[in-house]
Parts: structure tokens; C-alpha cells; sequence
């Protein structure tokens, strides 16, 4: 669901101008990035179901999508970003960073810990909408379309009138990408 994510963070764009369009792009992958050093050592793991494809992946992230590392590294980007551009800022960065927790509870399998490294042993969460393919891809087409929506309507607003034409451009460059990171996402 890389692609709902971006959904995400191009809706709060519209909302907070003064942060930049990357922060929040990377604050609503920021669990996957810190996946990825996990999964090269070994300790996280992803494995294909059947003939893999959209949503078709067991993963095995018992630290970086587990409830308490999530809520640690959104809290980590909020300082972060907090030092950055302000702690109203801050809080929103950390807010996106932990809507990927979300988004991830609604499409995983029960996969997703608790606790980092399932210390405790506590049941898996997820609500594995992935199973149902075409509702999960309704729901990230929605995310996108929202995102793309409220995104231009922003570019287009907030444009002066000189420059109406970039505000425009812009809207297209970012519903352009939205919807070439779903098709990519449906394909992988």
C-alpha cells in the first residue's frame, strides 16, 4: 500500500504548506525505510504467498511495524522534525509517520506485533484486508484520489495569478505520481 501512503501525505500537504512535500512523503514510508536496514541484516523478512503480487507477502517486521516501534520512530521523526519547523510541525510529521501503522493494521494479515520482537508473545494484529484484493485497491485508489484532489485544489488556490500555470503543473506532476505509485504498487 506504498501508494495510499502517499495519498496520505499529499492530504496533509494541502493542509500544512510550510512543511515540505518530502517530510511527509517520507514520514508516511518512514517504517518501510527503517525496514529496510532490518531486512539486510536479517533480522525482518518478507516471503511471497503463492505467485506473490498485490499484497500477496508474509512479513515478518516484529520491530519496525510492531505498535511500540512504530509509535518510538514517529515519535523519533516528531523531534526530529519538531527541531526543524517548529513543534506544531513536529506533531504533524510524528502523526503521519504513525498513519502508516494504521493504514498497515487495516491491509496486513495478523502479522504486525505489539511489542517489538513479539516480546510477550501477544497475538499479531491486522485486519487483512489484503485478502480481499479489489476492496483493498478501492480503498488505495481513494487514498490517491483524495490526495490528488485536495492536492491540486491547493496548488491551484494558493498559486497567484501570475502563476497559475506552475500551480497547475504542479497539481498534474503530483496526481501523475500518485497514480503511477498505485499502478507500480498493484504490480508488485
Amino acid at each position: 500500500m506504498f501508494a495510499g501512503h502517499f495519498g496520505v501525505a499529499a492530504v496533509i500537504k494541502s493542509k500544512t504548506p510550510e512543511l515540505p512535500l518530502w517530510s511527509l512523503l517520507v514520514s508516511t514510508q518512514l517504517l518501510d525505510i527503517a525496514f529496510i536496514p532490518f531486512s539486510l541484516a536479517g533480522i525482518e523478512t518478507m516471503e511471497p504467498i503463492g505467485e506473490g503480487g498485490y499484497g500477496r507477502m508474509l512479513i515478518y517486521a516484529f520491530y519496525t511495524h510492531s505498535f511500540v516501534g512504530a509509535l518510538l520512530l514517529s515519535i523519533l521523526a516528531a523531534c526530529l522534525a519538531g527541531g526543524f519547523w517548529g513543534k506544531k510541525s513536529g506533531i504533524i510529521i510524528g502523526l503521519v509517520a504513525f498513519s502508516h501503522w494504521i493504514l498497515d493494521l487495516i491491509v496486513h494479515r495478523p502479522d504486525m506485533p505489539i511489542l517489538p520482537g513479539n516480546i510477550g508473545n501477544f497475538p499479531l494484529l491486522g485486519f487483512g484486508l489484503w485478502e480481499y484484493v479489489s476492496v483493498s485497491i478501492l480503498i488505495e485508489f481513494l487514498l490517491i484520489a483524495a490526495g490528488s484532489f485536495f492536492y491540486f485544489r491547493n496548488a491551484i488556490q494558493t498559486s497567484s495569478p501570475k502563476f497559475k500555470g506552475k500551480g497547475v503543473a504542479a497539481g498534474c506532476a503530483m496526481i501523475l505520481f500518485l497514480f503511477l505509485s498505485l499502478v507500480i504498487d498493484a504490480f508488485l
